[in-house]
């Protein structure tokens, strides 16, 4: 399960912060980093997909949440006696001190 999350958070780490430097510019120096190139990919990928450009980021913004959604989902199924086993000492705790 480590190794699940780290293989999904690593690319949406390295995506979100790649996308975030790169739109603001901040290339340190470093060419991949630069709005130029920022413009550029999403103009490669837009021109492939037959999008206009600007419509991606939210395309990408939109899967990237269904899938932490679909990761979740499974993390939560794997542990959903220890969630429930949590949820009904809380609510028995709560009931106590009530």
């Amino acid at each position: 399960m480590k190794w699940f999350l780290i293989l999904w958070a690593g690319p949406v780490a390295l995506l979100g912060s790649w996308y975030w430097l790169s739109y603001y510019d901040m290339s340190f120096g470093f060419f991949m980093l630069t709005r130029q190139t920022h413009d550029l990919v999403f103009e490669i990928y837009g021109n492939i997909l037959g999008l206009p450009p600007e419509s991606l980021p939210p395309l990408v913004a939109r899967a990237i949440a269904v899938d932490s959604l679909i990761v979740f989902a499974i993390i939560g199924f794997r542990k959903r006696k220890q969630i429930t086993s949590w949820w009904q000492a809380r609510q028995s705790a709560a009931r106590a001190s009530a």
